[in-house]
């Protein structure tokens, strides 16, 4: 089997889990949280983002060990740079690289955060550390690639997965979490799993409709910007309503202290 072939299967299975993905995605964001279909749904969201984000990971090895074969009709797309294989590899291999483990691991942490709600020690499994080493190993290396084929966008995306590395162990070694640090970060990583698979949709995906603009930064910043206005929207959502809770048990608490002061003892 050629690398080609190969490749083409490894992308089939990426639209597939991505279409479905793409859809998932908007129930569970704008539905009612906490709900029987907000659960079942995002579950099925999460668990569709892993296949669509390890077959993302196939797509991009195949294309690092044969750029050019994987993309003979690159310089149909208009873009004279992608004559040079290094650019092809670059962004086709070490980009989409850096975005499929990140799609894995929001989706990843993000569904242990829930999973995890009475153990927090539990979000510290092997498995959840190795996919921060290797988003940040992948970031890193997206970078220096970026760097040496001056190419801004893979800059963007290798920050993007620093810093996404940064916040999840933060969350993963806060002393005293509390649980409202929980569902926050539950929102970010699963809604950062649809922002990634939402620009790898526009950029990669829209190679076919919009050959031109596909890879430019401007495109790419839609789902970046609705993803960082809904992931702070409803942070404060939650953050709101525990504020709401604790001052609700203070009264309680207030009003039981006083009046047990004032009752007769004896």
């Amino acid at each position: 089997m050629s690398s080609h072939s190969l490749f083409e299967i490894f992308v089939s299975l990426h639209i597939m889990g991505g279409s479905v993905g793409l859809l998932t995605f908007w129930i569970p964001v704008l539905g009612r949280k906490g709900t029987r279909t907000h659960v079942q749904f995002g579950k099925v969201f999460g668990y569709t983002m892993l296949i669509t984000g390890f077959a993302a990971v196939a797509t991009s090895f195949t294309t690092l060990y044969d750029p050019v074969g994987t993309h003979p009709d690159v310089l149909k797309w208009g873009d004279l740079r992608f004559a040079d294989p290094a650019m092809v590899s670059g962004v086709f291999g070490w980009m989409m690289l850096c975005l499929a483990v990140l799609t894995v691991n929001l989706a990843w942490h993000g569904l242990l955060c829930i999973k995890n709600r009475k153990n927090h020690l539990a979000n510290r499994a092997w498995h959840n550390l190795f996919l921060q080493t290797a988003l940040l190993a992948t970031s890193v290396v997206c970078i220096w690639r970026s760097v040496q084929l001056d190419y801004l966008m893979m800059t963007s995306v290798g920050i993007l997965g620093i810093v996404t590395v940064i916040t999840n162990l933060w969350f993963l070694y806060k002393p005293n979490l509390r649980r409202e640090d929980r569902l926050k970060e539950h929102v970010k990583s699963l809604v950062g799993a649809g922002i990634s698979v939402y620009t790898a949709f526009l950029a990669f995906g829209a190679l076919r409709i919009l050959p031109k603009a596909a890879l430019s930064l401007q495109l790419w910043a839609f789902p970046l910007i609705f993803g960082i206005i809904a992931i702070i929207y409803f942070q404060s959502v939650i953050s709101k309503r525990f504020a709401k809770a604790s001052v609700s048990t203070r009264t309680d608490q207030s009003i039981s202290t006083k009046y047990e002061s004032e009752s007769p003892v004896g």
